[in-house]
């Protein structure tokens, strides 16, 4: 009997279409886990910045740089988020920065292993 190609369902998730077009391709996996964690960077500082009610002049001030570059840091393209500038931001709005290191397994859904979760500090 022949086998049945199995068409995969619909979706609109952006993740699993960008998944299932990367498929195996370890050059593109490591491309897309890279681009994922900047862009979850970016939003993180414009979350806590959009929360703590300040525009980016006001938390450059408190930061002690310009706003074109906390303007920088909240671009999902942006890659040179650095771990010293996270901290001042932190500081600035009485918060912390936590990094971890999981297991895959716990990584959540969609995720590979050696990839950055980073989650607001509440």
């Amino acid at each position: 009997m022949p086998q049945i190609e199995q068409k995969a369902r619909k979706t609109t998730d952006a993740v699993e279409i960008l998944d299932r077009m990367i498929g195996e391709d370890r050059h593109l996996r490591h491309l897309a886990d890279e681009a994922l964690v900047n862009a979850e960077v970016a939003q993180l500082i414009y979350d806590v910045r959009s929360k703590a009610k300040l525009t980016q002049k006001q938390l450059a001030e408190l930061v002690g740089t310009t706003p074109s570059v906390i303007a920088r840091l909240e671009d999902a393209d942006y890659e040179g988020h650095s771990l010293s500038m996270l901290h001042r931001i932190a500081a600035a709005l009485g918060q912390c920065v936590e990094i971890r290191f999981l297991r895959p397994a716990k990584a959540g859904r969609g995720r590979r292993p050696n990839t950055a979760i980073l989650e607001p500090v509440a």
